[in-house]
């Protein structure tokens, strides 16, 4: 007699996948789920299909339990799941299958990674994103140190600093760097073990270590890593026990001459809920602060994504966004999308008043962040001169160029006409205001301080 489980019809299956939609979410299904086929069930062998092996790895990873409960409430005999990677053609292919096995006797059973020398499970690590490398990331000012401390560590034969601290705001490149980090050390020398996770991962890792009881695995596969690359290390702040596991993790891979890469959204100094000595560790690398893109930066990154995409844009349209999108570098990205989007499926030319048109959502929120009003405030603050010099005839220079560069700041980070910002300082003529701009642009490129000065000051504004 076949221990054959009857095969999933169509409409089943349909059902299964509104049950797992509603258990991840609709942004996630959509991103990750939504491509799932179901191919065949054998015995307790779930198969499942994906078109490509990133989409595979990135459910294996984050997917499998939820997927498992799902075909459980269908048969509770289901606690093996395979995922193949099936071509546009219909054919499985060849060495592409990762399987997920049930609970047995209290410990979850692994298959083992192909391209790690250790025994790994399937879901012990997050896939490289091969968007991401350094190949097509921008540099600029705000983020050169960042970028050149990545690729030291890939080129270098010893470990030069450890850890390599990089920290900044949402969307300005942390993990794009992480993941450039991986895959460079990965293709100048396979044979080194990189894993590269979140906090939350390591978390979860270790939280299902304790609860199998086999904390002893967890520590001989975290501690035999050549290079641990952990995302978003706020998020232990509070976890008492993950961050003592963490601390002893990071010792041992330290004294052993191991790199180790972690990122935050604060400085090591200003983490809340994370314990002084763990702070101190992570502090004593090189620490690499990743600063709110400048326009230089950001016209360059809309250049380099505008060109990937195949797509001409016209110069000032790009220059135009540059000024505009300044919060960080989704937020460029999905106004680039939109815009590019808009005008493949309306068949419209690509144009600022396009780009006004569809993205005037994004330009309003920007608009209400940024008055001319709040910059007089910072510059005057900052140059120690009254706010009404702001508006006054007064000429000498120490009130003259602080007003300059206020006006400056104010044609590059708000969308206010020269008439418009002439008027906000003393009732003066649009040609002032050109002036002004063009005699602060010349200054910057010839004086380095007085450039780093104004773009602190812009910073500042936009953060």
């Amino acid at each position: 007699m076949s221990d054959q489980v009857a095969p999933i019809n169509e409409s089943q299956w349909e059902k299964l996948k509104v049950k797992l939609k509603k258990q991840v979410g609709d942004t996630a299904y959509k991103n990750w789920l939504k491509q799932l086929s179901f191919n065949s069930i054998d015995k307790n062998v779930i198969t499942l299909s994906v078109p490509t092996k990133f989409l595979r790895d990135w459910i294996a990873s984050h997917y499998v339990e939820k997927i498992k409960l799902i075909f459980k409430e269908f048969d509770p005999k289901l606690d093996v799941l395979k995922i193949v990677v099936k071509s546009n053609g219909g054919r499985i292919v060849p060495g592409t299958a990762r399987l997920l096995t049930g609970v047995q006797n209290k410990k979850r059973q692994f298959d083992v990674r192909s391209n790690q020398g250790n025994s790994y499970p399937e879901d012990f690590g997050a896939p490289l994103d091969p968007r991401y490398k350094f190949e097509n990331f921008v540099v600029g000012k705000p983020n050169e140190l960042a970028f050149a401390a990545a690729q030291r560590i890939t080129e270098a034969e010893k470990v030069t600093f450890n850890p390599l601290f990089l920290y900044g705001g949402v969307g300005l490149g942390k993990t794009h760097l992480m993941n450039a980090i991986g895959w460079q050390i990965k293709k100048n020398n396979p044979e080194r073990k990189v894993i590269y996770l979140s906090a939350e991962k390591f978390m979860y890792q270790f939280v299902r270590a304790l609860r199998y009881k086999d904390t002893a695995t967890f520590k001989d596969q975290f501690r035999s890593i050549d290079v641990l690359m952990i995302d978003d290390v706020q998020f232990i702040g509070g976890k008492e026990n993950t961050q003592e596991e963490f601390f002893h993790t990071f010792n041992a891979l330290v004294e052993q001459n191991r790199q180790i890469v972690i990122s935050a959204d604060k400085s090591p100094s200003d983490l809340e809920g994370v314990e002084e000595r763990l702070r101190s560790r992570l502090g004593g690398g090189l620490i690499a602060d990743i600063h709110p893109t400048t326009y230089e930066l950001r016209l360059g990154i809309f250049m380099e994504k505008a060109k990937k995409r195949g797509v001409e844009i016209p110069p000032k349209v790009l220059e135009f966004l540059s000024h505009k999108i300044i919060s960080n570098v989704r937020e460029m990205e999905g106004a680039l999308n939109r815009l590019v989007a808009h005008a493949t499926l309306v068949g419209r030319p690509i144009t600022i008043e396009t780009a006004q048109e569809v993205l005037q959502d994004m330009l309003r929120a920007h608009d209400k962040k940024i008055t001319i009003e709040e910059i007089q405030k910072r510059v005057a603050e900052h140059y120690n001169i009254r706010i009404t010099d702001m508006h006054s005839p007064r000429r000498s220079r120490s009130v003259a160029r602080p007003r300059q560069v206020a006006m400056y700041l104010a044609k590059s980070v708000t969308s206010r006409s020269l008439p418009e910002i002439g008027r906000k300082f003393g009732g003066r003529d649009h040609t002032t205001v050109m002036h002004a701009v063009k005699k602060i642009e010349e200054l910057k490129t010839v004086d380095s301080l007085f450039n780093d000065d104004v773009e602190l000051l812009k910073r500042m504004l936009e953060t």
